[in-house]
């Protein structure tokens, strides 16, 4: 039971991390990209590593944080405009190998020995260098020093952390977050003001319900603390309000239009070069948002954010369901949760003669992608999305 435990505290770490909570903000970008326009953007992870690059430059040379933050989106606006003029008119694969082509150039580029004073080169640039001023601006109740268990109640608290109550609050759990999933996917059959707060108090009962569960004791301001943690969850919930408004909108079926046939957009009068251009920069700064909040506990490192990081966004767009509002942070958290639970599954019960830690790293990400597999065969429109919603003019 100590064991399972375990497994579960090391899940919810990883639930909660500040690094989950950027990710999620870049796959709400690229949702506007592929999900909701239907371009095949394969350099996310160029744009989050322009918005790390714009802060932390900043910062470190003595600008304000927010200039710095200022900074971090208008390189991701610039470079989506650079991006977007001569590319945007290429469809499918052809988009995906120039995308996947200025991600792979902005990151050589960070490497470069040449700009050692503005980039680091490829040590990056140290957290401690622009991660101060961020800590500066926290309030109460997070100011102060030492460390803080967000929810005092817990299991601890009832009958002494029995067993029983452990099994009982995950079975809550487990059927809260299903009928969270349940309504999330139930599309047209419930509508209205009462579903939207339903779907407010399941999600505020699960968390709830998941701190009593498993107590976390971070720092309040410190490098990987609560202060972070709320900063990019707030950043996660206004994202996808944003994301919300847009898509039902005018300009959202535009979107959606040019998805499904931009030929038919372009004969009813529309410019849809314009309204591409505007999905690429509105999608890149998100991208650049979620780079932001990704250094803000590390570095910025530009190897971290290079290839395999786009492809982890298209795996947890995948998995949540493309097209949805709430799909990215929704197929986030899923990824990164299953991959910490094969890890931590592996720790606990695989002898190290078998499967050493670097080993289990590995092999959880084998599981993940064989488990991405047999979504994309059996579901492809992923855990919230829909069919219909798959049909791509690309």
């Amino acid at each position: 039971m100590d064991n399972i435990q375990l497994i579960l505290n090391g899940m919810m770490r990883e639930m909660l991390s500040p690094g989950t909570a950027a990710v999620a903000i870049a796959v709400i970008g690229l949702n506007i990209h592929f999900g909701f326009t239907g371009l095949l953007n394969m350099g996310q992870a160029g744009f989050m590593l322009l918005g790390a690059y714009g802060m932390g430059i900043s910062v470190w040379h003595g600008l304000p944080f927010a200039v710095g933050i200022l900074f971090g989106l208008g390189a991701a606006l610039i470079f989506a405009l650079i991006l977007g003029v001569p590319t945007l008119k290429l469809r499918g694969d052809y988009l995906a190998i120039v995308t996947i082509s200025a991600a792979e150039i902005i990151r050589y580029v960070g490497r470069s020995s040449l700009l050692t004073d503005f980039t680091g080169s490829a040590q990056g640039i140290p957290g401690s260098q622009y991660s101060d001023p961020f800590r500066s601006v926290a309030f109460w109740p997070f100011t102060g020093g030492g460390s803080w268990v967000l929810l005092p109640f817990n299991y601890h608290d009832v009958a002494d952390g029995a067993v029983w109550v452990r099994l009982l609050g995950w079975a809550i759990a487990i059927g809260a977050i299903a009928s969270l999933v349940y309504l999330l996917r139930s599309g047209d059959k419930f509508s209205g003001v009462a579903r939207n707060g339903l779907v407010v108090l399941l999600v505020v009962f699960s968390v709830f319900l998941l701190l009593f569960l498993f107590p976390l004791d971070y720092q309040k301001v410190g490098v990987n603390g609560w202060w972070l943690r709320f900063v990019a969850w707030t950043l996660v919930a206004v994202c996808c309000f944003i994301v919300y408004l847009l898509v039902r909108s005018p300009w959202g079926r535009l979107l959606r239009g040019i998805r499904e046939d931009e030929d038919a957009i372009r004969s009813l009068g529309k410019n849809v070069f314009a309204i591409k251009m505007q999905a690429l920069i509105i999608g890149g700064l998100f991208g650049a948002l979620g780079g932001m909040v990704y250094v803000l506990a590390s570095s910025v490192q530009p190897d971290s954010m290079g290839r395999t990081l786009t492809f982890f966004c298209y795996t947890a767009l995948l998995l949540g369901g493309a097209a949805t509002i709430f799909g990215p942070v929704l197929g986030t958290i899923m990824f990164y949760v299953g991959r910490a639970f094969i890890f931590q599954a592996s720790r606990a019960y695989v002898p190290d003669s078998i499967l050493n830690t670097q080993e289990a790293a590995f092999f959880s990400y084998i599981v993940v992608g064989v488990a991405l597999m047999l979504l994309v065969i059996f579901r492809p429109q992923g855990v919230l999305g829909d069919k219909r919603e798959l049909r791509f003019n690309v």
